[in-house]
């Protein structure tokens, strides 16, 4: 049995064009792995907390000396690290805002990633520790970023990559949904070109 973990992140809900495409491949793991077990955090809907001075001042001590809100904000933490050590296959659902992630992941990130959990230091320096999962980036933007003059406003993608990257996660397939904005591509070619990558990153997933 597969875990599969779906983070959604996108405030316009069913209607977005990153949720949408994600949700397919969603549903063709589960066809493609009968029995899979499907965990769903979303962001937009149920935003989580910056990380605070209480996140900041717990991780420095033994869990047996945090105060109230201490423990609290390090076992949310917990609770999303466990999430993604849990999952297989870990599905984004990531619109472009403002050419970057909305905040609202860079919440989540801020949590799961963290010093003892999901990466180490050595004399050999960082070494993530969710080796051996797969992820799939469904970014949705209103230009093209992924070639071309707007490549290089894209904090997107590259992010992203290099974030997931140091916790681990390196095995990253990606489908854009990009040019939805743009009345030469529009919504039904950006989503029509992102479902037929889709197909591709599934046949890889299977």
């Amino acid at each position: 049995m597969k875990n599969i973990l779906f983070i959604q992140s996108s405030p316009r809900g069913p209607q977005s064009y990153s949720q949408k495409v994600a949700q397919s491949i969603v549903d063709g793991l589960k066809t493609r792995h009968t029995g899979a077990n499907v965990v769903v955090r979303n962001l937009a809907q149920n935003p989580l907390p910056h990380v605070g001075e209480a996140f900041v001042s717990g991780l420095s001590i033994l869990p047996e000396q945090r105060n109230p809100e201490q423990t609290a904000a390090l076992n949310l933490s917990d609770a999303l690290v466990d999430e993604l050590v849990t999952a297989d296959i870990v599905v984004l659902a990531v619109p472009m805002h403002n050419f970057g992630p909305p905040s609202t992941l860079k919440a989540w990130i801020d949590h799961v990633v963290r010093v003892g959990r999901t990466v180490s230091y050595s004399q050999k320096g960082p070494e993530g520790a969710l080796k051996g999962k797969r992820v799939i980036l469904v970014l949705a933007r209103g230009g093209v970023y992924s070639n071309g003059a707007a490549k290089s406003l894209d904090f997107q993608e590259p992010y992203l990559r290099a974030i997931l990257g140091f916790i681990g996660l390196t095995d990253i397939e990606v489908v854009h949904v990009e040019g939805v904005a743009m009345s030469a591509i529009g919504p039904e070619k950006a989503v029509a070109a992102a479902m037929a990558r889709s197909t591709e990153v599934l046949t890889k997933a299977a």
